[in-house]
């Protein structure tokens, strides 16, 4: 089991040290950061106006052991993006509890948030994420082909999302 709580200033360290390795930041953020992640990234993220960044704490230890947001969060539209997922402590991979902060977003995003509709992407080659949120009810709804560079290396994206249709 885990609960999310609003990620702030004192948790920027330990989501530092997880990322270490340029291609983990990528693949946890795309172009939101740039490698090495720094204090003053990580400040100017928080303070953007649509967007809720969240710690993730396995409630049976009480440890923080990843990190997810909401981002472009339309008010208006009732839709937001799920980004920048990981489960930085080591040991909690490959537990699923990539699958509970995804049905616990999807939870906020609905049931507090009043959304409409909650989308995110995924690198094509990711394919324990793809499960993952296929077996939360996503749907891919298409492909970005090559839409993102890595180093010399094109990446494509696919684009998954659910619907609140229990509104």
């Amino acid at each position: 089991m885990i609960k999310l709580e609003i990620f702030k200033e004192e948790d920027f360290s330990r989501l530092i040290n997880w990322v270490d390795s340029e291609e983990l930041m990528y693949i946890f953020s795309a172009e939101r950061f740039r490698y090495p992640l720094t204090h003053e990234q990580l400040i100017n993220y928080t303070n953007t106006k649509d967007r809720i960044a969240y710690k993730v704490i396995n409630k049976l230890t009480n440890e923080v052991i990843g990190h997810a947001d909401f981002s472009k969060i339309n008010k208006l539209s009732k839709n937001a993006r799920i980004c920048s997922v990981l489960i930085g402590d080591k040991n909690s991979r490959n537990r699923g509890f990539g699958e509970q902060i995804i049905n616990e977003l999807v939870s906020i995003g609905f049931n507090k948030m009043k959304l409409h509709r909650i989308d995110l992407g995924v690198f094509d080659f990711n394919k324990s994420a793809i499960k993952c949120y296929e077996k939360c009810g996503f749907k891919i709804e298409g492909l970005f082909r090559e839409n993102l560079k890595y180093k010399n290396n094109y990446w494509s994206t696919y684009n998954m999302s659910i619907l609140n249709i229990n509104k």
